[in-house]
This record gives structure tokens, sequence and C-alpha cells, in this order.
């Protein structure tokens, strides 16, 4: 079967994800305690407090409208956000070929897998694209392939990580596109940006303990929205809050936790057009071409990914927007930066109904 993408110049409509309910108004409070969680979240007994510093807040007010905004919809979780490959996981993005009348029992088969986290429609020829992460010691290809037999996928195309030049989804709710990860952008919370993915990073696998692992169980869970919301952690661990957050700080210098922060519901917070843009580069051009592209502010994720005879498309670029008509410029502009090193065409894939969005949760017992 020949792994060729038709192209759509704009996406098609999907009612299931294209109707997004109403988002309250946010105030400019809301606007910077969203920007500031995404960031670092306080390593503290009673981060509310350090939250509220710098502005007419108390910390009890700042617990206040982080409830409310989790009652929204627009938080999706405070938590851990740890590295899949440094915690010793394989994990790979995968696009299936799949008849639009089996589409829907295909993607229910590939969402009940505990190791997919992202589950989408998209309009092309491969029509459902996820993302699967195995333990380690456990083969990705005998997952893939049973998820294959089970859903009846016509054809299969894994995609793993090669190089990754950017990861981290920061939607900067103060400004029109996500917050710049590197270190010289201009945002609120930007000093706190210190241990975040740089373009080209590597990640290698960390050696992890029992109790390590146990760490990584109890960290990777919401909060509670409390008062001092870390009691909870140190307590399932036995643990006083100054060696949970030691722990935390070694794991970000290892490479295995990428940092302690919020999660935004992307639609939610304004953010409603997500483009998945695939880029055709030289290969001599690749580490250039995908510094360059992970500049840009409205880019989340930047990575190499393999190609084949009938699949040219190796720099993957995930851009979130306000609209279409923004994400369009925003590919516009990406797409002339890239034309210099050879890049002459893309493929824009929209997601049009999400299956599955759900955090992997590591070392299940």
């Amino acid at each position: 079967m020949p792994h060729r993408l038709e192209a759509h110049s704009k996406p098609m409509k999907d009612p299931a994800i294209d109707s997004t309910p109403g988002t309250p108004p946010l105030d400019p409070d809301d606007k910077r305690l969203l920007n500031l969680i995404q960031q670092d979240f306080p390593l503290s007994p009673r981060p509310w407090d350090e939250l509220a510093k710098d502005s007419d807040l108390t910390g009890e007010q700042v617990l206040s409208k982080i409830k409310r905004l989790k009652a929204d919809g627009i938080i999706r979780q405070i938590s851990a956000i740890f590295d899949t490959k440094a915690l010793g996981y394989t994990s790979t993005l995968a696009a299936a070929r799949v008849p639009e009348d089996r589409l829907q029992q295909a993607a229910d088969v590939v969402s009940r897998h505990p190791g997919v986290s992202h589950n989408y429609k998209r309009e092309a020829g491969f029509n459902l694209w996820f993302t699967l992460a195995v333990p380690p010691g456990e083969s990705l290809d005998e997952h893939l392939k049973r998820m294959s037999d089970e859903a009846g996928f016509e054809d299969l195309l894994p995609l793993p990580t090669i190089r990754t030049f950017r990861i981290g989804v920061k939607l900067d709710v103060q400004a029109d596109g996500p917050s710049d990860e590197t270190p010289d952008a201009s945002s609120d919370a930007n000093h706190q940006g210190k241990q975040h993915k740089r373009h080209g990073a590597k990640s290698q696998p960390v050696t992890l303990t029992e109790l390590d692992r146990s760490f990584v169980r109890v960290l990777q869970k919401d909060i509670p929205l409390v008062d001092q919301p870390f009691d909870e952690a140190c307590r399932e661990l036995g643990v006083g809050f100054d060696v949970l957050a030691d722990w935390m700080r070694r794991m970000q210098e290892a490479g295995a936790l990428r940092r302690f922060a919020g999660i935004l519901h992307h639609r939610q917070a304004g953010f409603v057009a997500n483009a998945m843009v695939v880029w055709p580069v030289p290969d001599g051009q690749i580490e250039q071409a995908g510094q360059c592209a992970a500049k840009a502010p409205e880019v989340s994720h930047c990575y190499q990914r393999p190609t084949n005879d009938d699949w040219p498309y190796n720099l993957y670029t995930m851009i979130h927007a306000r609209s279409e008509v923004e994400c369009q410029r925003v590919i516009d502009r990406i797409a002339s930066e890239l034309e210099p090193m050879g890049v002459t065409e893309h493929r824009a894939l929209y997601s049009t109904v999400e299956y599955k969005k759900q955090r992997v949760s590591y070392f299940p017992q």
C-alpha cells in the first residue's frame, strides 16, 4: 500500500471537534496565572502563596482562581511531566489507514491501549494518528502488530522520533500563541524556564530504582487543589517535603523530569486550530531546518522522523493557533524560512476528531 498523503488546503469539519463550548472570560490575573503554572509550578509547601507574589492577590485568592479555571475546563492537570524515553519507555507516533466505516471501531481499539496518550482523526490518506509508549523490556513492534490485527488497519506507518528539536506545549494565554521555551524568549515567566529541552536534544534513559519509580507513580498524578497540595504525595511516599523537592530537582538535572507544571485544554484556552505540519527536508539540511522551525513561538513540538520511498516527510511541527487563518499565517511564515533550505512543499494535517488525549501512566502496579 503506498504511503502517500492527500493534500488539503483547509481542514475538513467535524462537529465533534469544531464546536467548542463557550469559555468564560479571563481577567488579567487569570491569564497571568495560566502562563505561570505552565512554565514551572513553584516547588513550595504553599505554592499558591508563591504564585501570588508580584500581584495584588493572596494565596487564597490564587487557589480560588485555579479551582475555577479547573472547573471551567481550562486547566487539564497540574503534575510532574516526565520524559518518556528517559524513563526507559519506547514510544512512537503512528499513522494508520482505516476504512471510514470502521474508523470509530478502530479508534476505540487504539484508545483502549494504556500506552496511547493521543489518538486523532486527521483528514488524509492515513486517517488515524496516535502516539504509543510501552514500558521497559516490552516490544513496541509487538504492541503495534497486535493493535493493527485487532483494529484491522489497512496500512500502518510507525514514525518514531529520530531527533527532538522542541517539545512542550505552553500556550501563551496573555498573547496570541504558545510562549517560546528557549532561553531568550520574552514571556511573563521566562526566568523560570531553566530545565526545558533544548533544540536538537536527545533523551537518554536514566537508571531508576524501585523507590524512584514510586516517586514517578505518585508525582504524575494531578495534585489536589488544597492549601498544601504536596502533603498528600509526601504522606503516600513517607517522606518530608524537602526530600520530595530534592528528588524532583535531581530528576530534572538527569533529564527524567521535564518540569512540574500545569497543562491546559487547548481549545478551552482559545487555541482552536491545531495542525501537525509535515515537511520533506533534504538530509543535509535537517538540523538547520529543525532548529529554524522550532524557534517559531507557535510551534510546541518539532521532531525529525523517518521517511521511506513513498513518504518523504521527515520534519514534523505541531502548531497551535487561535484560528485557521492564524495557523495558516504561521505555516506560510515557516515555509518561507525553510524554502532556502530546499523545502518546497508541506502538508498541514488538522485534527478533526479527538478520540483520546490522556497522559500515559508510567510504571502502573
